[in-house]
């Protein structure tokens, strides 16, 4: 069997919120490696997105996971352990600002603005790693999405900046902590792309644009081609791959 297929592997995507996010672009690949997959949606709002692409991909189970509310990300956990009772790998592809603190400078946002950015899209990748750490009995892989703007101050990217850089960090030190487990720690760097997340960002069109000038291949990826190393990160051909920020970017992040 190839080191990259995903047969017999069980995971869990958190964060499809349609067919134009990263999170789906990796779901696509994971399935068609071979991978059971259970997938969370945002709330009832975002279900009727998020359900038909559930569907598409055999997804065996589909929850709410809003991990600002209270039980939610435990719940999603609760349900893999009744269905499962074990669990490989994790992507954790989610994020959030509130828009006065993401659309200012980093100087002038808000201390309750900065904690829920925080909270959202660094300290529930630390919760997701305390959840699914006693279901990787035979070790397994965490995944998270970050940017570039985590490294260098890119125009625009504002409080996420930081938020992203923190995450980043927690990447390494959990892959230290969760090495002698065999759980590996990874987060995958895509250049900028149009997705419900980035849409919330200040002329975002015009960083996309930037970018494809920029990178050395002059285009910009697609979310299958994140998937492609996704799966790669998530498969036994990564089995010593850990604590890596892995760029998906056509180059954008070598170019001074």
């Amino acid at each position: 069997m190839s080191p990259f297929s995903l047969a017999g592997k069980k995971g869990l995507v958190i964060g499809i919120a349609n067919d134009q996010s990263i999170a789906w672009g990796c779901a696509q690949q994971f399935h068609a490696a071979g991978a059971e997959l259970a997938v969370s949606y945002l709330n009832e709002k975002a279900k009727p997105y998020v359900a038909p692409l559930a569907e598409r991909i055999d997804a065996l189970l589909l929850g709410p996971c809003d991990v600002r509310e209270s039980g939610q990300l435990r719940g999603v956990f609760e349900a893999v352990t009744e269905q499962w009772g074990e669990l490989d790998f994790v992507l954790h592809s989610i994020a959030f600002a509130p828009k006065d603190d993401l659309h200012g400078r980093v100087v002038d946002c808000s201390r309750d603005g900065f904690a829920q950015a925080m909270d959202v899209s660094c300290h529930s990748f630390i919760r997701v790693a305390q959840y699914a750490e006693p279901l990787m009995k035979n070790g397994g892989s965490l995944l998270t999405v970050t940017f570039y703007g985590a490294e260098k101050v890119v125009t625009d990217y504002n409080l996420m900046g930081p938020v992203k850089a923190a995450l980043e960090s927690v990447t390494r030190y959990m892959a230290a902590e969760l090495g002698e487990k065999g759980i590996r720690v990874n987060a995958i760097s895509p250049g900028p792309l149009k997705t419900r997340a980035a849409s919330g960002i200040q002329r975002f069109d015009e960083m996309m644009a930037r970018a494809a000038d920029r990178a050395p291949q002059h285009t910009l990826v697609t979310i299958e081609e994140i998937g492609d190393y996704a799966n790669f990160l998530v498969s036994d051909g990564a089995r010593t791959v850990t604590g890596g920020v892995h760029y998906v970017d056509a180059g954008y992040n070598i170019v001074a």
